[in-house]
């Protein structure tokens, strides 16, 4: 089967977003533009992961630039999006690698997600600093190309997103549930 890659270069929007409640949330990323939308689902940890390694990418090409490259050392408020995700949200595919890139020819961060595949289908993992192989046939693929500005909006938008979950218990910093949480610290005493 031919593999399907969604491609945006600079699309309108890219952010990271959750439908249900805290402790019942479901993750997705989502890109929008040229008339299309595409939805990809993810875990906690992986939009927590991808914002972080953003960050440190971003920071890393300010140091490395001298403070010349096109990359603002704080998301631009006026680019800040807190909109809810769009609809109808459908789910292209459960996001098992990602990869994160440079491109200092483009001046641009390079996010790529592809399918998640079952043991045995792909020998290969996508290292943080490769981006996936194009090939023929493979699992389908989102890549999308945003300015620095746009990559320092998404990780701040991440790492907000995953900070409003469930508060930590101050005892054993497991999330607390609405219903009381049973607490392994108090020898399992409901708190």
């Amino acid at each position: 089967m031919p593999r399907q890659v969604f491609f945006y270069d600079q699309p309108e929007r890219f952010v990271a977003g959750t439908v249900g409640e805290p402790g019942d949330r479901t993750f997705f990323l989502q890109a929008t533009g040229g008339g299309r939308t595409t939805s990809v689902l993810l875990e906690k940890t992986q939009v927590a992961a991808l914002a972080e390694r953003v960050d440190e990418l971003l920071d890393e090409v300010l140091r490395r630039s001298g403070g010349t490259a096109p990359v603002p050392a704080v998301a631009p408020s006026e680019l800040v999006d807190v909109a809810p995700l769009d609809l109808p949200l459908v789910e292209e595919f459960r996001v098992g690698t990602m990869a994160l890139a440079w491109d200092g020819s483009e001046e641009c961060v390079v996010v790529e997600a592809q399918a998640l595949v079952e043991a045995g289908e792909d020998d290969e993992d996508a290292d943080d600093d490769e981006l996936i192989e194009d090939e023929e046939n493979g699992p389908p693929l989102l890549r999308v190309r945003i300015s620095g500005a746009m990559a320092r909006v998404f990780a701040k938008r991440a790492l907000d997103l995953v900070a409003a979950g469930r508060p930590p218990c101050p005892f054993c910093s497991l999330p607390l549930d609405p219903e009381g949480h049973i607490c392994p610290r108090a020898n399992g005493y409901r708190r």
